[in-house]
């Protein structure tokens, strides 16, 4: 799960949203930046898994 792990740009942008705008739910945030991670992971599985398959055929 190597991909979940948040990369520089992702903290920087975290860091700025919790301590310079605080007016926005931290929670909010945070599962906003955790999904954002497992949808990126999803769609690069998907396309190791697409581009596979069309070596095979």
């Amino acid at each position: 799960m190597a991909a979940l792990v948040p990369s520089v740009p992702e903290i920087r942008y975290l860091l700025g949203r919790l301590l310079i705008r605080p007016n926005t739910r931290k929670p909010f945030i945070l599962d906003w930046s955790l999904w954002r991670r497992r949808h990126q992971a999803a769609a690069t599985l998907s396309h190791y898994k697409q581009y596979n398959a069309q070596l095979w055929y």
